[in-house]
């Protein structure tokens, strides 16, 4: 008759094969027959790990790469709309300290990336701190580079003393806090070729006729695509935008990614859903 097989033997280091330590049995669990579990200071630490990590990463996309936007005005119709929320990305025009969030004094000027950051360009739709508090964020279509001429004659866009040409693309009479007014959209083709949409309420506005504005060395001259509703590069920093500094450029507009209408709130899930505007979901931005 064949000898008794010998029950298995544990090893004293407790690797015993059970995934669930209270059920191992006491002669399993290694020295002294007792295994100690994790007490709640080490799962606290561990949650507090995961917090901070997450927040790491979420620091870091934010400085070096995204960070998202919402629209606060008309003032960039017919392309962006209130309640637009849009994505601009960081690393476009390299980084200075506003791309740092509170803007800390940590450098001066931008740090450009070989290869992969570049100058602004004629038509970005940028976003960019208001010169005059270097806090508030704004955005804006780039139109005058350093040593550029801009002028508006009779309503229409003069660079470096040509008239920016356009076409008409539609006209139609919409309500406003004034009334009934007429609303123009056309088609510019800037002097590298570029177009883009803009809108105009018609003759007779305060920026359709102003003077020479030459752009300073490392600034930009920027204004709304809806040119008689925003308060721009064409009115005085005190009241207006004024020249912007390169230094306070934060990043290029990319993508639309969701969009609601006016009145949506974060409190109201109804609005979620009755403002929701998918039709400008995942608009890339020109």
């Amino acid at each position: 008759m064949a000898a008794a097989s010998k029950p298995a033997v544990w090893s004293d280091s407790g690797d015993a094969p059970f995934e669930d330590v209270d059920a191992t049995p006491v002669y399993a669990r290694g020295k002294g027959g007792k295994r100690k579990s994790k007490g709640s200071g080490n799962e606290g630490l561990e949650i507090f790990k995961t917090i901070f990590f997450a927040l790491l990463i979420a620091l870091v996309l934010r400085v070096l790469l995204f960070q998202p936007f919402t629209i606060p005005s008309a003032s960039m119709e017919p392309n962006l709309y209130e309640g637009d929320y849009i994505v601009v990305s960081k690393w476009t025009y390299g980084y200075s300290k506003h791309s740092i969030p509170f803007s800390p004094p940590v450098f001066d000027g931008r740090i450009m990336l070989p290869g992969v950051s570049h100058e602004p360009r004629r038509g970005d739709i940028v976003v960019f701190k208001l010169p005059r508090d270097n806090e508030t964020d704004y955005i804006k279509r780039l139109i005058g580079l350093p040593g550029d001429r801009i002028q508006m004659i009779d309503n229409v866009l003069f660079i470096n003393g040509t008239a920016v040409r356009d076409v008409e693309m539609s006209r139609q009479d919409v309500q406003n806090l004034y009334g009934t007014q007429l609303t123009i959209q056309l088609r510019e083709t800037l002097p590298e070729g570029r177009q883009i949409n803009i809108q105009d309420w018609g003759p007779g506005n305060i920026s359709d006729n102003t003077p020479v504005f030459e752009v300073p060395a490392g600034h930009y001259f920027m204004i709304g695509d809806n040119r008689d509703n925003s308060q721009d590069s064409r009115y005085d920093r005190s009241a207006g935008v004024g020249y912007v500094p390169a230094e306070n450029l934060i990043g290029k507009a990319e993508i639309i990614l969701f969009s609601w209408s006016p009145g949506a709130s974060l409190w109201n899930p109804v609005s979620w859903f009755s403002k929701i505007r998918p039709s400008r979901f995942f608009t890339v931005l020109d």
